[in-house]
């Protein structure tokens, strides 16, 4: 038995006897053949009475239960049976006859937008019978129904999906066919700026949870005929749209199609939280606690990427987008640095990187100190408290590290009227007190104020808090195992992240593998003009951003 045969079989007595999982043939190719693009190796493609129905709708015949009928009676029947038409109260059908003609529309009661169906109905309201021939069905979709956006379907789950993403489907008497009218009104908000991504200067305007507004608002700064919008649909009962922007002339051809073919292997059964489950599902796979996707709420930072030759994933209800591929230091960059003069961006640049390594490194650095002060340098010798306290160290570190995440928690679930007096209350009372009856000391306090600080200073939350548990691991290293332990730890945290790749490139590039040029990028925010050329990470089609001087 080899050793894949083997993994599938502890899959099955993991899954108490049951075979839940099917392995993808897709992905076996690709072992075989040596591809290093990763895929997900299984699929959850079906499950026995005790764990539900069946998830796959288009597992279904497609035969006659597929077709959508030519009566109007059976119609409305399938409509009772399989949506809950007169259950439930958003479902409408309205029937009418138009030229002796049996006309029923069918629509979501919120998502259709109810003043273009109201003058399609004026429109059609003035047909006689000798305008409609013995082709009706030409003669509506061709002729007499005025929307902007109509299609033909056949298929009576795709009409159904349709529907329910806003569409309006009508249907006509004797008819094994449905007009789907593009007619939506998704409840939407205004774009504003971004919560996370803020800047002094530039746009206001920032992603919403409706897909139509995200895409249209990176169009409008990418007038590129290249610029290629590509639809997906996930989710057996969601049916989320996913939306795959990228520059056809720019991005790498294999990394485009790997993403589709990661996405169209998934098989779930909805994405209710949008991007992040796609995001587990697709790329972030397993404990790692490190972000391999970036997400970004402002169009300017999309479009700045896409330009590299990134490519972008959208999906409905969410207002973010996944940039792809993703490295450990794309998610340190800020759009702020941009938006100053090349001289104050790198500036910041260095403050926002001082601010990341104190967040890391500063509290095991001061323990290690103060466990071992024979290791301080002469002018660190002033480090380290006069008293230790009634508590150790070490505990007095994971009780005030928890202690700031409750203070965090307890402002994001406070109402912002009352979030100041909650934050004063914690930090002044609860601190000062702590200290006075000597259960913590000042600098401990002190220290971890700071590395709070560093933390709050990263652009991407999910960094933020990854680098919150590798303090947590290197300040019980060295409470263990004193300086070895400091070095064991980091270096074993370096070589996991190096090791980590996001949609076959390398986590820590061009730190791990090294690339002069582009870690000089990084660490000096160049002029515009002077920025010439594209990621070699991304394996652009075009390299140069602009033509070279002579």
């Amino acid at each position: 038995m080899t050793d894949r045969e083997k993994d599938r079989e502890k899959d099955r007595e993991l899954s108490s006897g049951e075979p839940p999982f099917m392995y993808i043939p897709e992905a076996q190719k690709n072992e075989e053949h040596g591809i290093a693009i990763p895929t997900p190796p299984f699929e959850l493609t079906e499950r026995t009475a005790k764990h539900g129905q069946a998830l796959a709708r288009h597992d279904k015949a497609e035969g006659k239960d597929d077709v959508i009928p030519d009566s109007l009676d059976e119609v409305f029947e399938r409509l009772e049976n399989e949506v809950g038409y007169k259950v439930s109260f958003d479902i409408v059908v309205r029937e009418m006859t138009f030229g002796e003609r049996r006309v029923a529309f069918f629509y979501m009661n919120g998502l259709a937008k109810d003043t273009i169906l109201t003058e399609i109905l004026k429109r059609l309201t003035y047909l006689q019978p000798d305008d409609v021939s013995g082709d009706a069905f030409h003669d509506f979709l061709h002729l007499y129904v005025p929307a902007a956006q109509v299609d033909k379907k056949d298929k009576w789950n795709e009409m159904l999906t349709f529907v329910l993403s806003g569409a309006t489907a009508m249907f006509i008497d004797k008819e094994p066919h449905a007009i789907i009218i593009d007619a939506k009104a998704f409840p939407a908000r205004n774009p504003e700026e971004p919560t996370l991504e803020r800047v002094v200067r530039g746009s206001r305007d920032g992603f919403v949870e409706t897909l139509m507004t995200n895409i249209s608002l990176v169009r409008r700064r990418l007038r590129d005929p290249q610029l290629r919008y590509e639809l997906l649909r996930v989710g057996e009962r969601t049916q989320s749209d996913i939306c795959i922007a990228y520059i056809n002339d720019l991005a790498d051809p294999e990394l485009v199609k790997s993403i589709k073919d990661k996405i169209k292997l998934v098989h779930i059964d909805g994405l209710p939280l949008a991007d992040k489950q796609l995001e587990e599902a697709t790329v972030q796979r397993g404990w790692n606690p490190f972000p391999l996707v970036r997400y970004s709420e402002r169009p300017d930072v999309v479009a700045a990427h896409l330009l590299e030759g990134s490519v972008v994933v959208f999906v409905d209800t969410s207002p973010s987008a996944m940039l792809l591929p993703t490295t450990f230091f794309d998610l340190i960059q800020h759009a702020e640095e941009n938006r100053q003069t090349p001289f104050i961006g790198t500036y910041l640049r260095w403050v926002r990187f001082l601010g990341i390594f104190s967040s890391l490194f500063l509290l095991p650095l001061w323990l290690l100190f103060v466990v071992h002060p024979e290791l301080k340098p002469q002018a660190l010798a002033f480090l380290g408290p006069e008293k230790i306290g009634k508590l150790p160290l070490i505990v007095q570190f994971l009780i005030v590290e928890v202690g700031v995440d409750l203070m965090r928690l307890a402002s994001v679930h406070t109402p912002s009227t009352l979030a100041t007096a909650v934050s004063l209350v914690a930090a002044i009372m609860v601190g000062d007190i702590a200290v006075k009856t000597g259960l913590f000391i000042n600098e401990v306090i002190l220290y971890m104020a700071i590395a709070a600080v560093g933390m709050f200073a990263t652009p991407s939350y999910e960094l933020g808090l990854a680098n919150r548990i590798v303090r947590l691991v290197l300040i019980i290293a060295v409470s263990l195992f004193n300086a070895p332990g400091f070095v064991i730890a980091t270096t074993a945290i370096l070589m996991m992240l190096s090791m980590q790749r996001s949609f076959n490139r390398p986590y820590m590039w061009p730190f791990i593998p090294f690339d002069y040029r582009a870690m000089w990028n990084i660490i000096v925010r160049k002029p515009v003009l002077k920025n010439r050329t594209r990621p070699n990470l991304l394996r652009p089609q075009q390299s140069d951003k602009m033509p070279r001087t002579e």
